[in-house]
C-alpha cells in the first residue's frame, strides 16, 4: 500500500489489515473523518485535505488496494477526495460500483459520500464482488468534542455466533448485507446451493441449514428477542421470523459486509 502523502493538510495515518469493520463504529475522530478500509487494510483522512485517496487492485500505486489479483477490478479504480465541504468517490475503473440501493456508480461519474456508513461493492464477475467500507465522521454534540457522533451512541450488544451459525445466516442474509434494496432472506435451496459453492466438502442440504438457523432463533428468543418463534408470529409465517432474525443479528452488528467473504470457496 501507498504511504500517505504527508504533505497534505490534515491527519493522514493507515488501517492495518485486521481492522474491525466500520459498521461497528469509530474511535474518536474531528468530524468529516474520512474512514476507508478494505480486507487489505485501509486509510484515515481527516479534512481539510488536499490528499485523492485512489483505491484498486494495483497495491503498490493506490492507499487502498480492493481486489489484488482480480483483473477484473481496475489498477486504479477509484478516488476519494474532499472539496472543502464534503467527500466524493470517483469512479476511475471499468465497472460500476455498486452503492447501497443497487445504485450503481458508472465509470467517469462522481457521488457524494455522506456522513454514515457506506459499503461499496465492486463486482468483477458473475459470483465475485470486492467490498471497500466507507464511514465519514459526524458532529459531536455541545460538551463532548472529543468524540465523535458516531463514538457518543451506546452500541448494543454484539451476539455470539458459533463459526456455523456465522456461515449459515451470511449465506441467509446475503442479500442483506450486500445492501440490496427490500432484501428477503434466502430459500433453504438457495443457503444450501451457496454453502456447498464454498464448502463442498461439507455436504450441506437445506434441511442441515434450516436446523442451525431454528437452533439459533430458539437461542436468541430465549434471551428475549421478539419475533423470532412460529407462536409470536402466527400464520402464514413466510420469511418473517428469518427476516426479524437477521435484522436483529444487523442492528447489533453481528453480522457485517466484511462477513462475506466466509461464502468466498475455500480455495479462492
Amino acid at each position: 500500500m501507498t504511504r500517505p502523502d504527508r504533505g497534505a493538510s490534515g491527519g493522514v495515518r493507515l488501517l492495518p489489515a485486521g481492522t474491525g469493520s466500520l459498521a461497528r463504529g469509530l474511535p474518536p475522530a474531528p468530524a468529516g473523518t474520512l474512514f476507508a478500509l478494505s480486507e487489505r487494510g485501509g486509510i484515515v483522512v481527516e479534512p481539510p485535505s488536499r490528499l485523492k485517496v485512489l483505491f484498486g487492485r494495483n497495491e503498490p500505486d493506490v492507499h487502498v488496494c480492493v481486489g489484488l489479483g482480480d483483473r477484473g477490478v481496475s489498477r486504479h479504480h477509484g478516488i476519494l477526495r474532499h472539496d472543502g465541504y464534503r467527500w466524493s468517490v470517483r469512479n476511475t475503473g471499468h465497472v460500476p460500483i455498486r452503492l447501497p440501493g443497487a445504485h450503481l456508480l458508472l465509470s467517469g461519474h462522481e457521488e457524494p459520500v455522506p456522513v454514515a456508513y457506506t459499503p461499496l461493492f465492486i463486482r468483477s464477475g458473475p459470483d465475485r464482488e470486492h467490498l471497500l467500507e466507507l464511514r465519514v465522521a459526524g458532529s459531536a454534540p455541545p460538551g463532548q468534542l472529543d468524540a465523535t457522533e458516531d463514538d457518543t451512541t451506546s452500541q448494543p450488544a454484539v451476539w455470539q455466533l458459533t463459526d456455523r451459525e456465522r456461515l449459515v445466516t451470511v449465506a441467509l442474509g446475503e442479500r442483506y448485507l450486500r445492501h440490496q434494496p427490500f432484501p428477503q432472506p434466502l430459500s433453504w435451496a438457495q443457503v444450501a446451493d451457496s454453502l456447498t459453492r464454498s464448502r463442498p466438502a461439507e455436504r450441506w442440504t437445506a434441511k442441515r441449514a434450516e436446523k442451525v438457523v431454528v437452533g439459533l432463533r430458539e437461542r436468541l428468543s430465549r434471551h428475549s428477542v421478539a419475533g423470532l418463534t412460529r407462536a409470536e408470529v402466527g400464520e402464514p409465517i413466510g420469511n418473517t421470523v428469518n427476516h426479524n432474525l437477521l435484522t436483529e443479528l444487523l442492528v447489533t452488528t453481528t453480522l457485517v459486509p466484511p462477513d462475506l467473504t466466509l461464502l468466498r470457496p475455500l480455495t479462492d
